[in-house]
């Protein structure tokens, strides 16, 4: 189906002029982003970007959680979430491409409530993971000695301002610029996995000493059985973000072919990715050296003999892939921000876009709140462990969604069908709610923290914002229309 056609169960298109809600056309106007700005290739990029800092770092805590053998089977179970959830994502997003991303297909779903809900969520994981990661950076840019500075609030300060003035000025650029970051990236992890192969000892993949008082311990598995669920979070940093690739629909060239096309080649580099990081650090160092390591991978290659060139090399990398990732979250935030807004949901005035049509409150703001965080709690670890706990409720809501639409509504145009169909969706269900509970696990205050910032915001919808929806907004016009199709069948 050729872009801004439709049938008569496809969604309507989100043009600018869109369908007037109470507020008119002009409501939508001051509200409309720059389409066709990306196609498959700049999708693909922005999917591998969301990700490719956490295979730098964070992934190697697992190892402390459930030892190799452990964060194996975990990484396998959580790539086999992420994999069912983007083949329901590519369906969802061919049915309904709009900046509402998650929200719009819960909105379909489940109804506002559902709707909400789904974009709360993703909105915790959207912007307390720019905000640990520009804790990270300063890390990096302190350890590399870059200019001589510290870690602390002027390097938050300016990764905040200088990349977020790069999304203000338009999102081909954005993008552009975070498709040649993310490049060297993995460019980096491929060298990586080269050197690290030629020191590998499969002896060091099990040499953390294993727990005799946990149930089904071994040298493979030294925390037992239930390392392996603790280890799930950790086993979630090797794709966690890649689910939020549909929230460019909007600016994409023809989304109903080029979303699912970059998801699936997305999810594809990155289980490459994972594997060859994971088996490769794990195996050149040994598994007790890099458990606990901010940097696991220079830890890797150094060795006990210091610092070599491969490794300055990948510590440098590191610092790109951190600045992907940070990148492109902001953009993922603002857009997910933006459609709530544009919908009511949240502040109208958050939605409200710039002559190049960009959401600048939507980037600002999130921004303040972001810089705020890192600036006054320096808890990057924290930050992180909160925003996989928002992850994993979007997860099983948007899983949910696929599911009752398959059910619900059959007819549905549907120009890419998922694999497996509800099979597929009811797994990442499955896994995602496993996931949910390992939280506890992990990190018990972070998982408290996301309750209680999600409670304020159901109470703000729920005492005000619902009785306020743009009926205009493109995710409500699809909603509405799945409504009147109901009355037509039952009359």
């Amino acid at each position: 189906m050729a872009e801004g056609t439709t049938s008569p169960s496809a969604p309507p298109s989100p043009s600018p002029a869109g369908a007037p809600g109470p507020e008119g056309d002009s409501y939508l106007r001051r509200r409309a982003l720059r389409r066709g700005s990306a196609g498959w290739l700049l999708l693909t990029g922005l999917g591998v970007a969301y990700v490719v800092s956490g295979d730098f770092s964070g992934w190697n805590i697992g190892l402390s959680k459930g030892g190799f053998g452990g964060l194996a089977v975990a990484a396998l179970l959580m790539g086999a979430m992420y994999a069912c959830l983007v083949f329901a994502l590519a369906e969802l997003s061919a049915i309904l491409p709009t900046a509402g991303g998650g929200y719009g297909f819960a909105r379909r779903a489940l109804g506002p409530w559902g709707g909400f809900l789904t974009g709360t969520a993703i909105l915790i994981e959207y912007i307390l993971a720019p905000a640990a990661i520009s804790i990270f950076i300063g890390d990096y840019v302190e350890s590399l000695g870059l200019f001589g500075l510290e870690s602390g609030w002027p390097v938050y300060l300016a990764c905040f301002a200088v990349f977020i003035g790069i999304h203000l000025w338009g999102v081909g650029e954005a993008l552009r610029f975070s498709l040649v970051v993310t490049a060297v990236a993995v460019a980096a992890l491929l060298i990586f996995a080269v050197g690290a192969f030629t020191e590998f000892d499969a002896s060091g993949l099990n040499d953390i000493p294993a727990d005799p008082d946990a149930f089904g311990s071994s040298s493979w598995l030294p925390f037992g059985l239930l390392g392996i669920w603790a280890a799930f979070p950790f086993g979630m940093w090797f794709f966690l973000g890649v689910e939020g690739v549909p929230l460019a629909a909007e600016e994409a060239k023809d989304p109903v072919r080029s979303m699912p096309r970059a998801l699936s080649i997305s999810m594809g580099v990155l289980v490459l990715l994972a594997a060859v990081t994971f088996l490769a650090a794990s195996g050149a160092r040994g598994s007790a050296a890099i458990q606990e390591a901010g940097n696991p991978l220079v830890v890797a290659l150094q060795g006990d003999g210091g610092p070599t060139a491969l490794s300055r090399f990948v510590n440098y990398a590191g610092l790109a892939g951190l600045v992907a990732s940070f990148f492109s979250l902001i953009y993922a935030g603002s857009r997910q921000l933006f459609a709530l807004s544009r919908a009511g949901y949240l502040p109208r005035f958050l939605s409200l876009t710039s002559r190049r049509r960009a959401p600048y409150l939507g980037l600002l703001i999130p921004g303040a709140i972001g810089f705020a965080l890192a600036a006054g709690t320096g808890n990057g670890a924290r930050m992180l462990n909160i925003a996989v706990f928002g992850a994993t409720i979007s997860y099983a809501l948007m899983a949910l969604s696929h599911i009752v639409l398959r059910r619900r509504e059959p007819q549905l145009h549907r120009p890419y069908r998922t694999p497996g169909g509800i099979a597929t969706s009811s797994t990442a269900l499955v896994l995602a709610l496993s996931a949910l509970v390992a939280t506890f696990l992990v990190d018990r205050e972070a998982a408290f923290t996301a309750l209680a910032v999600y409670a304020v915001a159901l109470a703000y919808f729920a005492f005000y914002s619902r009785h306020r929806l743009v009926a205009g907004a493109p995710e409500e016009e699809f909603a509405a229309l799945a409504r009147a199709e109901a009355e037509l069948e039952r009359s």
